[in-house]
C-alpha cells in the first residue's frame, strides 16, 4: 500500500488548506450540497484519506460504501488508466465495447438465482432503481409500487418519492410522483409489541395494505432494501424478507432488491438478499460496483426485461468505458482478496466491541448490522427516544480525533459504520477505541 496505514494529525480537523478551501466551495457550491466532515481529501487508500493540511484519517465510511475495495485499488487504477488511454466515451447505444457486456455477464452470474437474466447499466443508483420500477410497470400493465418505512431509493423525483424520509430529502420539493404506497417495515428495535412478534405482526401488516387499500393485482412492484441503509442499516427481522418475496410471487407483483449500499460483498455475502436465500425478480446495484466510479447495474429476470421494446432503455453515459474497466477491476478484487470472507471478518471485530459498549453505556440503544455494514442506535438513556444531539457530539468528537464516521437514521440517531473491507485491522481497533472514548465523554 503506497499510503501509509496510519492515523496521522498535524493540525486540527479541518486545518487551514481544508478550510481555505471550505470558503471557495461556500462561495462556489450552493448550501444544499451538505459536508459531512470538511476536510479536502488528496489521497485515499487501504482505511485512510488523507487531507489537504497532511492529515491521515480512518476511513469508516468508504464514501457511502462506495469504495468496498478501497480507494485507487491496484486493479481499479491498472484498468481505468488503459481504458483512458484507449477511449473515453462512445455511448453504448451508439458503438458498443466489449466492456459493457462482460459487466453485465458478470451481473447476470453474480447475483441471486440460476434464472436467465438480462443487465443493463446506468449511472447512479437512483437511475437503476428509477429503471426498475419502469420495467416492473411495462412488464405487467400495473400502475402502483409499494415502499416501505425507513426506505430511502435516491433524489430524482421518482425516486424520492419513494423515500421515506421527509427531511432533508423531500421537503419543499413537492408534488411527488404518483402511485407509491407505503407500508410498515420490520423494524425489531422499535415493533410496538416487541422483535420477537415484529415479522409475524409486519407481514400481516403490510399484506394487509397492499390487499384492502391499494389491490394486489394493481401492483407492478415491491422495492425493498435487504438492510435499511438511510433508514438507520435496519435488518428487517428474520422471515420478512422472504414472505415479502412470496408473496410478490403469488401475486405477479415484481419484487424488486435495492442493494445500491448493500451490494458487493458488503454485508459479508456478494448481495445482502442471500443471507435468507431470497432470490429477486430485478435486483439494483452501484455505489461499490465501481470503486467509485458513476455505475450501477439493473439485472433482472430475462422474462421481465426482454418485454421492453427497443430504444426504452439506455442513457448517453450509462455503462461508461471507463467505469466498465472500474467494475471488472472491482470484481477482481473481491475474488483474489476474498473480500466476502473479509466483510465477515469486519463485523466479527466490531459487533462484539460494539455490544459491549451497549453494555456499558444506556446511550446505546441497538447494535444491528452485517459484516462491514454496522450501525449503533442511540437514545436518551433509560428510554428508546431518539437522541440525535448524542450522535452529533460523538461525530464531532471522532472527527476532530481523526476518525471519519456517518449519520443515519429517520429520527437522526444512528451512527453507521461502512469501513473499506481492505482496512488493516489495527485501524479498525483504533477506530474503534476512539468511538468508545467519545461515547465515554458524552
Amino acid at each position: 500500500m503506497s499510503i501509509p496505514q496510519e492515523r496521522r494529525l498535524v493540525t486540527a480537523i479541518p486545518g487551514p488548506k481544508s478550510q481555505e478551501l471550505l470558503a471557495r466551495k461556500q462561495s462556489a457550491v450552493p448550501p444544499g450540497i451538505g459536508t459531512a466532515l470538511p476536510v479536502f481529501v488528496t489521497r485515499a487508500g487501504g482505511g485512510v484519506v488523507q487531507d489537504a493540511d497532511g492529515n491521515s484519517l480512518i476511513d469508516f465510511g468508504s464514501g457511502i460504501a462506495v469504495t468496498n475495495v478501497g480507494n485507487a485499488a491496484p486493479k481499479v487504477v491498472e484498468r481505468v488508466q488503459k481504458q483512458v488511454a484507449d477511449f473515453t466515451h462512445t455511448c453504448f447505444m451508439v458503438t458498443p465495447y466489449e466492456s459493457y457486456v462482460r459487466v453485465c455477464e458478470k451481473l447476470n452470474e453474480l447475483t441471486p438465482g440460476d434464472h436467465e437474466k438480462r443487465s443493463f447499466l446506468v449511472s447512479s443508483g437512483a437511475e437503476a432503481v428509477e429503471n426498475a420500477v419502469k420495467i416492473a410497470r411495462h412488464a405487467t400493465g400495473r400502475p402502483a409500487v409499494v415502499v416501505f418505512d425507513h426506505g430511502y431509493h435516491g433524489r430524482t423525483l421518482l425516486t424520492m418519492t419513494l423515500t421515506a424520509k421527509n427531511m432533508p430529502y423531500k421537503e419543499g420539493f413537492g408534488p411527488f410522483a404518483p402511485e407509491v404506497h407505503r407500508v410498515p417495515l420490520a423494524y425489531p428495535y422499535r415493533w410496538p409489541s416487541g422483535p420477537e412478534n415484529c415479522a409475524d405482526e409486519a407481514v400481516e401488516q403490510a399484506i394487509d395494505v397492499i390487499t384492502k387499500q391499494i389491490g394486489a393485482h394493481n401492483v407492478a412492484a415491491v422495492v425493498i432494501e435487504p438492510i435499511a441503509g438511510e433508514g438507520g442499516f435496519i435488518v428487517p427481522a428474520r422471515g420478512f424478507l422472504p414472505r415479502i418475496a412470496e408473496f410478490c410471487r403469488a401475486n405477479g407483483i415484481v419484487f424488486v432488491a435495492d442493494e445500491v449500499q448493500t451490494g458487493f460483498a458488503r454485508t459479508g455475502t456478494m448481495f445482502a438478499c442471500e443471507d435468507e436465500g431470497v432470490v429477486p425478480d430485478i435486483i439494483t446495484t452501484a455505489k461499490g460496483i465501481a470503486g467509485g466510479l458513476p455505475l450501477a447495474g439493473i439485472t433482472g429476470r430475462a422474462e421481465i426485461m426482454d418485454k421492453v421494446h427497443a430504444g426504452g432503455l439506455g442513457g448517453t453515459y450509462g455503462g461508461n468505458p471507463l467505469a466498465c474497466e472500474a467494475a471488472l477491476g472491482v470484481l477482481e478484487t473481491i475474488e483474489a482478496e476474498d473480500l466476502v470472507a473479509r466483510a465477515r471478518r469486519i463485523g466479527e471485530i466490531m459487533l462484539p466491541r460494539l455490544e459491549a459498549l451497549k453494555e456499558r453505556f444506556e446511550v446505546i440503544g441497538d447494535v444491528r448490522g452485517r459484516g462491514a455494514m454496522i450501525a449503533i442506535e442511540l437514545v436518551e438513556p433509560g428510554t428508546k427516544e431518539p437522541n440525535p444531539a448524542a450522535v452529533a457530539e460523538i461525530v464531532k468528537r471522532c472527527h476532530a480525533e481523526g476518525l471519519l464516521v456517518l449519520t443515519a437514521g429517520t429520527y437522526g440517531n444512528v451512527l453507521r459504520f461502512l469501513p473499506p473491507l481492505v482496512i488493516p485491522e489495527h485501524l479498525l481497533e483504533e477506530g474503534l477505541g476512539i468511538l468508545e472514548k467519545a461515547i465515554a465523554e458524552l
